[in-house]
């Protein structure tokens, strides 16, 4: 894990510790991180968050980044400060929540909890991206505002995920899930996707992923006959365990020539099915990532020896 550099297509802006007003950009023009580590004195959270709500101006705020001591190893803070100012923050378009890095903090174990209020304070939120897993809830039984949702979890809590599928959102345009490991909270089961794959709710959706799991052969399985694919322009197996198994059943199932792009990176999948694959829909112009980006070889691989990309 490492900090964002960008977010919500801005370049993501520390706030500092102590600057003059005048040498801070446009409250506009960058995504604000809100970060301290726990080792720097200078100032601590509230007063950075009281600092900031004072020489910004919230009005024009269109993203904010929160890291330490926001959401942390150890419950984080209470997100009631953001939602009390929601009457001030009427241009934010879009919220990260938990941006640490792997030494401030193990994905598995960075807490969220419920966002359902902060969705609620903010109905024009047009992103929300969360980092971590543990303790997420998302009773949310619609947006409508909402067109990107990413949950990047080392452990994405069943019931979160079954929530998630079954909103309504029909303005999302892109969701991402990374599911996890069940050793690290996570354990969704396809039949808890079910609305998901029937394209309920979200009728806008053009791009799915799928990621970061042990059972991404019984997710190209599901996604071979599933109705919500034809609506898609892009699909992402990435990060998991697939194999074989789930791309024959991707190439025995519905067309996806109508793709644009198919991310199955971090993969074991042997060279015989790569190259089946990619001979199936790349003359389709359809991109095909194949990337492996881990150090297995393909004579390692059995169903004990496959991982995936983030789990701890």
């Amino acid at each position: 894990m490492h900090h964002v550099e960008q977010f919500y297509g801005l370049p993501a802006y520390n706030f500092p510790p102590a600057a003059d007003p005048a040498d801070l950009p446009p409250a506009d023009a960058v995504a604000w991180r809100l970060h301290r580590e726990p080792y720097d004195a200078e100032e601590d959270a509230d007063v950075c968050w009281k600092r900031f709500t004072e020489m910004v101006e919230l009005e024009k705020v269109r993203a904010i980044i929160f890291g330490q001591p926001w959401y942390d190893g150890d419950g984080g803070m209470s997100d009631d400060e953001l939602i009390s100012l929601a009457p001030r923050l009427t241009g934010l378009e879009a919220l990260f929540l938990g941006d640490l890095e792997d030494e401030q903090a193990m994905l598995s174990s960075i807490y969220l909890g419920d966002v359902a209020p902060i969705l609620a304070a903010f109905p024009g939120l047009r992103e929300l991206a969360v980092r971590g897993g543990e303790g997420l809830d998302f009773p949310v039984s619609g947006h409508e505002g909402l067109r990107v949702l990413r949950v990047e979890s080392g452990g994405l809590p069943p019931h979160a995920a079954e929530q998630i599928a079954a909103a309504q959102l029909p303005s999302l345009e892109r969701l991402e899930l990374w599911l996890g490991d069940e050793n690290y909270g996570g354990g969704v089961t396809v039949e808890q996707l079910a609305p998901l794959f029937a394209g309920e709710g979200k009728p806008a959706l053009r791009h799915l992923g799928l990621q970061n799991s042990f059972i991404q052969d019984e997710l190209a399985a599901a996604l071979a006959s599933a109705p919500v694919v034809p609506q898609l322009s892009s699909l992402s197996l990435s990060m998991g365990a697939l194999s074989d198994e789930g791309v024959e059943a991707l190439l025995q199932g519905q067309p996806l020539t109508h793709l644009r792009e198919l991310d199955l990176s971090f993969h074991f999948i042997s060279h015989e099915m790569m190259l089946r694959i990619w001979t199936a829909l790349e003359p389709a112009g359809v991109r095909v990532d194949l990337t492996m980006k881990h150090h297995a070889e393909p004579d390692d691989w059995d169903e004990d020896g496959r991982y995936i990309a983030a789990s701890e």
